[in-house]
């Protein structure tokens, strides 16, 4: 048996809930999967996987043992990729991790050339609001905006800055007034970025001093697309960075207040940040990434 080819195997058919489908997958009959399985199981002296006509599922020994082989396949495709990007150019699989929004507004546009660029590298772009783990998630870059200090297990490369505008439709302006100081916002609906507090306080850093104000409002959300429609829709005042909503601003569907001030949620610094793992000093699949994003982030005001 080979055992590695048997893991693959057990592997795909546990993540693909068949052995047709793992069959698919690995380009192999439906019938040499279910061999491989079978040998590997046999080898174990345990039943890996509870198979009826209808659907293939892990056994509780499989679910441990499926933990296990992810993980050992993984760090041998890591070994791999590790190896070879040590050449001229950047080759291998590459998998980033980036915020939401900023993926679709600043990378998006520029990712096809960037692939183009690197015929060598497979890139697994994933979009997410959620601060995954490097390690658990597989990750090789991490696009942080705000605050990403540098722990001994991450290391943390700064690519640019961005600043954060709070701004208003002309029709929620004309209906409610334009607030003159910070402070007027208290008798405003304020769009809130969801921050896991129920309380926000928006820092308004100027030339002789700053101000903190508690907003409320009665909408808030995880994502900054969702604030950006409603305030073109007129639904209240949103904190949003430039990237965001640059155009709407030049267009004049947005109009930006208080701009004096360098304006942030709480005390969060507007920063771009990489993430990576110690081990991918070097790595010439990850500084090509780096590269790109510090690029774009410099270009784009």
């Amino acid at each position: 048996m080979d055992k590695f080819s048997a893991l693959r195997a057990f592997v795909e058919v546990a993540e693909a809930g068949g052995f047709s489908s793992a069959g698919r997958r690995l380009d192999l009959a439906a019938s040499s999967v279910v061999r491989a399985v079978d040998a590997l199981e046999a080898s174990l002296g345990t039943v890996l996987l509870n198979r009826t006509t209808r659907q293939v599922t892990l056994s509780d020994a499989g679910a441990v043992y499926y933990a296990r082989a992810k993980r050992v396949l993984g760090e041998l495709a890591d070994a791999d990729a590790l190896v070879a990007d040590r050449g001229d150019e950047p080759s291998g699989p590459l998998r980033v991790s980036v915020p939401v929004a900023y993926g679709l507004r600043r990378i998006a546009p520029h990712v096809a050339a960037f692939v183009a660029r690197h015929p060598k590298l497979d890139l697994d772009l994933q979009l997410t609001d959620e601060r995954v783990d490097l390690v658990s998630a597989r990750i090789d870059v991490a696009i942080r905006l705000g605050d990403a200090a540098p722990t001994a297990e991450v290391v943390a490369r700064p690519l640019g800055t961005f600043r954060r505008y709070v701004v208003a439709s002309r029709a929620y302006l004309d209906a409610h007034g334009t607030p003159a100081t910070p402070g007027e916002l208290v008798d405003h609906a304020c769009l809130r970025f969801h921050f896991g507090v129920d309380q926000q306080t928006w820092t308004f850093a100027g030339a002789q001093r700053t101000t903190q104000v508690v907003v409320t409002g009665r909408l808030k959300s995880n994502h900054s697309e969702v604030l950006r429609e409603a305030a073109l829709d007129g639904a209240g005042i949103a904190l949003l960075p430039d990237w965001l909503v640059d155009a709407d601003i030049e267009a004049g569907r947005l109009q930006r207040l208080f701009d004096r001030y360098d304006v942030t949620p709480g005390s969060a610094r507007a920063v771009i940040t990489a993430l990576y793992l110690p081990n991918q000093r070097g790595s010439k699949r990850v500084t090509a990434f780096i590269d790109f994003v510090e690029s774009l982030a410099r270009a784009q005001p």
